[in-house]
């Protein structure tokens, strides 16, 4: 009974101060508010991340040349050519935990279809390339390994290229386009997947068999890449090191010496990619963690300047056997509800500025629970926090002296 008294007297006092209560709140609703904005905001990138590099493919594993400090390998020069066609002869043959795997080269150029023309990139692959990518054809079919062999002129092309080459909207399939000036016959379309988080079109494609770009467009022996498919996802960072084997064995790589090349899997490109977000996402939430800690000694200043002004009637109330503890609980209620007012507005806030960048701004985002549970918490640590001293110095008023003020 005591305590809903002094709830009731703690409600009296915000509402005779509404508009300094408000400006006082506002501190913890813009914190609050922010903090839930951003880690929405981390979390939204993170699971985008995460969704964009498994629809590449979740068991997918990427050969590169080069080492995996991002400098150029071993007697490279800058110019990396340490990926061959043995390499990938090897890794096919030896390698029990991969299911699919393909050669990759890859350039650029101007794709033309009578008057009209787009430039875009071509990827020389075999047949397994569709089933790593985790790609469907919207018409047509994939070359055969017989077309490889041979190195025939024919391609598959994304939806892009589609619009951009074939404008009056007729069936590419069948017909005849240029790539570089040199003719090809179109036999597919590639299933349309627009842009991933990166703002890559990834529909913008031409793909080729590697012997044909190797021969007739790049004039190489070398690869760009190879990529493969482990079994499951659970076999990946062991294929990864059998590969890694098979290469270094391939490379004649002694014990002492490193890596001229650089075998990743989707699972560590996620990891990588999500940690650079996490960072980032603390950061962001680190400077809305201010305005909370600005909200707080806003509340402690509030509670300060209120004890002062209603000094007389402290006095009063212990002239009259109030205890100190009841006049404690007074102030720490007044300043727990003041917080806990600003958290629910703050979080109304957040919940929509959160709404507002996803359906506005177009940024991926996720509300998680636990933000608003931790800004809930943070709200109470701060209202007992920060509005314990001036309750304390209330408490500790002498009542003649507290009478006496003027």
């Amino acid at each position: 009974m005591r305590l809903l008294n002094l709830f009731k007297i703690a409600f009296k006092a915000i509402i005779l101060n509404k508009t300094r209560t408000l400006l006082t709140m506002l501190g913890i609703i813009i914190g609050v508010a922010s903090v839930i904005a951003m880690l929405a905001i981390g979390e939204g990138s993170k699971e985008s991340i995460r969704s964009t590099i498994s629809a590449m493919g979740s068991n997918m594993i990427t050969v590169r040349p080069g080492t995996d400090d991002r400098g150029p390998a071993r007697g490279s020069g800058g110019n990396v050519q340490t990926l061959t066609l043995k390499d990938y002869e090897a890794i096919k043959e030896k390698a029990t935990l991969l299911s699919y795997i393909t050669p990759v080269v890859n350039g650029g150029g101007q794709v033309i279809n009578g008057s009209n023309n787009w430039p875009s990139s071509i990827y020389g692959v075999n047949s397994d390339y569709l089933k790593i990518k985790a790609v469907d054809l919207q018409s047509g079919s994939m070359f055969t390994n017989a077309e490889v062999k041979t190195a025939s002129k024919v391609v598959l092309i994304g939806q892009t290229v589609v619009d951009n080459v074939f404008p009056d909207g007729q069936n590419p399939v069948g017909q005849m386009i240029r790539f570089n000036n040199i003719p090809f016959k179109v036999i597919g379309v590639l299933e349309e997947k627009g842009e991933n988080t990166f703002g890559q079109d990834q529909d913008d494609i031409v793909i080729a068999p590697y012997t044909t770009v190797q021969k007739r467009i790049l004039a190489i022996d070398h690869l760009n890449d190879i990529m493969a498919s482990a079994i499951s996802e659970d076999d990946a960072p062991e294929a990864v090191e059998q590969v890694t084997e098979i290469l270094r064995s391939q490379h004649k790589l002694m014990d002492n010496e490193e890596n001229d090349f650089t075998v990743r899997s989707m699972e560590e490109l996620i990891s990588t990619f999500s940690s650079t977000s996490e960072m980032l996402t603390i950061l962001l939430v680190a400077v809305a963690g201010i305005s909370l800690l600005i909200g707080g000694i806003g509340i402690m200043n509030i509670m300060y300047v209120s004890v002062k002004e209603r000094t007389k009637e402290i006095g009063l109330r212990m002239a009259v056997g109030g205890k100190g503890f009841d006049i404690l609980m007074q102030f720490l209620i007044e300043s727990i509800l003041i917080s806990i007012t600003g958290g629910v507005l703050g979080v109304i806030l957040g919940l929509g500025s959160t709404v507002f960048i996803e359906k506005f701004l177009n940024w991926p985002t996720s509300i998680a629970l636990y933000s608003i549970i931790i800004s809930f918490a943070v709200c109470a640590i701060t209202g007992i926090f920060f509005g314990w001293y001036p309750a304390k110095k209330a408490a500790a008023l002498d009542p003649i002296t507290a009478l006496r003020y003027e």
